[in-house]
């Protein structure tokens, strides 16, 4: 017979002191301020000792609360999402929140499902990324590269200006004129803005765009799907298929950026003596590639602690106002991908 859970009672009882002040230091309650720090100390150890576990659902009960959010991504990979959740997860367990994730996989009917399945699962508050089309929720929304603004809910995105400049100003740097160009695909809430941003750059570096060198990701897709490296690979043999001369590509994101490098290389190219590559996040496997993806990172870990932080500051004062828009400042990597072009 497994023994016996080790209860509030019991765990007051072995330490001597009253359930409520061990109830307030387990739950780090705001009442736990009043209680000196060696009586913190003397609970938490016991608590471990006699491997003691708070019951969940009398807390929730008692305070009326789920201490639960929900995320909604269009998918999980080792790239964009995966970095950002990491910054979500990492704030949601300090604050000893659960979490529930939903990868709609861009279907709209999903879209619009997920977000009331969550609520119905009692969730206290919302975290969209990149997800259109969202119906107005009844709970707290913190949206991360949304983009568009909604009553109440607080955006957090990278300045798409001031990283297509950044990317295109590299390479104008280092003699390019023939630039090719993968434009996000259609499910994407970035796509839009980030193609705005490179026609600004281009125009005020003074290199042409030319609609022979630019491409748009999945756009034989009725619903284009999640970014893998197999987009990267079939839209650069597209490109090459044109027959058009370029030296330099300025890809949408690493994951088709890592994609397009794989397929220039397997045409014999060089990388970066016959084409430089940039890409756009700076996943993790970016620094590993050979060679090294020059790119333009977006502080995903940090974009997703925000949101974090920004949705459980809402859940613990509904009434105070949020800002519509934080926006954080990219920074361009140069890394190993990207050269001079080459004189013939």
């Amino acid at each position: 017979m497994p023994p016996k859970p080790t209860s509030l009672r019991s765990l007051a009882e072995y330490l001597k002191l009253s359930p409520a002040t061990v109830s307030v230091v387990i739950n780090d309650s705001p009442a736990a301020k009043a209680i000196p720090k060696h009586t913190k100390d003397r609970v938490l150890q016991a608590a471990q000792k006699l491997q003691y576990r708070p019951n969940f659902f009398a807390r929730s009960l008692s305070l009326k609360r789920g201490f639960m959010v929900g995320v909604l991504v269009p998918e999980i990979s080792e790239g964009y999402a995966a970095s950002i959740m990491r910054g979500i997860e990492d704030q949601l367990l300090k604050e000893g929140y659960f979490y529930f994730v939903a990868s709609h996989r861009g279907k709209p009917d999903l879209i619009q499902e997920y977000p009331r399945m969550l609520i119905d699962r009692a969730v206290e508050g919302v975290i969209l990324l990149n997800t259109p089309g969202v119906p107005a929720l009844s709970v707290p929304v913190v949206a991360i590269s949304g983009h568009h603004r909604m009553p109440g809910v607080t955006n957090i995105a990278v300045d798409n200006r001031q990283a297509t400049f950044a990317a295109l100003e590299h390479l104008v740097g280092l003699g390019h004129r023939r630039i090719a160009f993968f434009k996000g695909h259609r499910g994407s809430l970035d796509t839009e803005l980030r193609w705005r941003g490179v026609l600004r750059a281009a125009a005020q570096l003074g290199i042409e765009v030319r609609p022979e060198l630019t491409i748009q990701l999945q756009h034989h897709a009725e619903n284009p799907g999640p970014s893998v490296p197999e987009e990267g690979y079939v839209t650069a043999q597209e490109l090459l298929a044109t027959g058009e001369r370029f030296t330099a590509l300025f890809a949408f994101n690493d994951i088709s950026a890592i994609g397009a490098v794989r397929a220039f290389r397997d045409a014999g190219l060089r990388i970066p003596e016959d084409v430089s590559v940039v890409g756009f996040d700076d996943i993790q496997a970016a620094a590993y590639l050979t060679p090294r993806l020059t790119t333009v990172r977006q502080p995903l870990r940090q974009m997703g602690e925000m949101a974090a932080q920004q949705l459980l500051a809402r859940i613990s004062n509904g009434k105070a106002k949020a800002p519509q828009l934080i926006s954080l400042a990219p920074e361009l990597i140069v890394r190993e991908s990207t050269g001079p072009v080459r004189v013939s």
